[in-house]
């Protein structure tokens, strides 16, 4: 007789009100087996995965641990039974050490009660050994990178002796080589015998770690099947409904006179000669590895940050360095890498963060003009497809890829002649990133310029007109879509051109 799987999920179901999140869901997760969850945004993904943490409780269906059914009251209580959830962004104490974040109020003692740090580091180191990482027990948790905070909330969980991790998103902000020890990190405690729920929009991820893939879509379960046999097409098919060719509706467009003209733009240290021109109706790709300074460009352009030489002319006008309202009067729009610290007031309502770029417009007699904000936002809401309760509700209860459409929302509501976005389609699901890709293409066939960031490299070649190919702070290809390809944007992207 086979073993039961480590976790089974049974029949679950749970509504908020009238919003029903999950409806007879079941699945599977097995030792030493990586188990990918997938579906859109809103599929019910995030639900399911705070009803094994022990957040949400379930209206209907049960969840067994070895094949006895278990009621998980409290985080506590998913603790305790070996349930641990892996965040895209772990919460440590910056001021503590890495040891002391992992054993927090489990510190070893000595003798009087003192907190034996030798133990803890010895422990930590242990736990480190064990994922095949080197990370020092007993520096500050201030001075990590996210992909070490990551794997710290990795060796906590196996202080616990987690059999269940749960990885949501875990490489949505991470670099390549990043994921890459992530992905690591992974195998081994796959072949130590935990069982892996992993959560990840990027199929490649899917395909590389996972044996088996459940589908939700619109809190149903679509398919739990193995991946052996299926490709990216058929999983994209089960998620959305429709092609993988889907993703990228380009719309053809005439190209007009030049919209953004960016002349010998240096920052010293950051980026240095660099120029390039945007014209109407054109997307143009800036690619690149990270740290090679597209980022940096698009936010001096805007005006956030000032270069030491060269000129930025938006339709003709020049533009003040260090001037983001100059930039806006001009026409021109960005939508930053960081939608929720740098795009959005998390605080805010739906209403007010669409608003917020139209404010001088909805102004009378010095008082907003609250009527006229609302007006605007649902207009701009139910253009771009925002799935929301109501307007006035928090941006924050927003799914990340509706949080991004609130972006572009709140920049398109200023009807800009030229649009940068900066890694568009990053930490959204595949049925949004479609939606996204259509909204750019067609914002092109109106006439805008659009100038968009991207670390997807398909994304890119799918998209743009024309690629920009960024090195070490300087650009080192320009590239027409008939010459664009991986190799030979990988190429400029590394410096081996010429």
């Amino acid at each position: 007789m086979p073993e039961p799987p480590v976790l089974a999920v049974q029949g679950l179901s749970k509504s908020f009100g009238a919003v029903r999140a999950l409806h007879d869901v079941s699945l599977e997760l097995r030792a030493g087996q990586a188990h990918a969850l997938a579906g859109e945004n809103g599929a019910g993904k995030s639900t399911l995965i705070k009803t094994l943490a022990g957040v949400h409780r379930p209206d209907t269906g049960r969840l067994l641990f070895d094949g006895e059914p278990v009621v998980l009251h409290s985080p506590a209580d998913a603790r305790d039974a070996g349930v641990a959830v892996i965040h895209q962004e772990p919460a440590l104490f910056p001021d503590l050490s890495v040891a002391e974040n992992i054993f927090m109020g489990r510190l070893p003692r000595r003798s009087f009660r003192r907190v034996d740090h030798r133990a803890a580091k010895r422990a930590a180191r242990d736990l480190f050994a064990r994922l095949g990482v080197d990370l020092d027990p007993g520096q500050p948790a201030r001075g990590l990178s996210l992909a070490d905070r990551q794997l710290v909330d990795i060796a906590k969980s196996l202080s616990f002796d987690a059999r269940v991790l749960v990885m949501d998103e875990p490489t949505a902000a991470l670099t390549g080589s990043e994921a890459d020890r992530l992905f690591g990190v992974v195998r081994a405690l796959r072949e130590q015998g935990a069982a892996i729920l992993f959560v990840s929009h990027r199929l490649e991820e899917i395909f590389a770690l996972c044996r088996h893939v459940t589908v939700l879509r619109d809190g149903r379960l679509v398919t739990s099947e193995p991946l052996d046999g299926l490709t990216e097409d058929d999983l994209v098919r089960r998620m959305v409904g429709r092609d993988l060719g889907e993703l990228y509706p380009k719309q053809p467009a005439e190209t007009g006179e030049v919209a953004l003209d960016v002349r010998r733009l240096t920052r010293e240290g950051v980026f240095t000669d660099v120029s390039f021109a945007v014209r109407r109706g054109e997307i143009v790709g800036l690619a690149g590895l990270v740290g090679a300074g597209r980022s940096e460009v698009a936010r001096a352009v805007f005006g956030v940050d000032r270069w030491d030489n060269g000129s930025v002319e938006v339709c003709g006008t020049s533009l003040a360095g260090g001037s983001p309202s100059a930039a806006m009067a001009a026409g021109l729009a960005l939508v930053p890498e960081d939608r929720r610290a740098q795009g959005l007031v998390m605080g805010m309502s739906i209403e007010r963060n669409i608003g917020l770029t139209g404010l001088r417009g909805t102004v009378r007699a010095g008082i907003v003009d609250r009527g006229a904000e609302r007006r605007r936002a649902a207009d701009w809401a139910v253009r771009l497809q925002v799935k929301h309760a109501r307007i006035a509700d928090a941006v924050s209860t927003l799914s990340g890829g509706n949080q991004q459409k609130v972006v572009l929302a709140k920049w398109l509501a200023t009807r800009p002649r030229v649009l940068i976005v900066d890694e568009p389609t990053r930490g959204i699901d595949i049925g949004t990133k479609a939606e996204v890709h259509r909204l750019l293409s067609a914002l092109a066939a109106e006439g805008v310029a659009v100038l968009m960031i991207s670390s997807d490299l398909p994304e890119i070649l799918a998209m743009a007109d024309r690629v920009l190919v960024m090195h070490e702070g300087r650009l080192t290809a320009d590239l027409p879509r008939t010459d664009a390809t991986e190799e030979s944007v990988l190429a400029a992207a590394t410096g081996r051109t010429g």
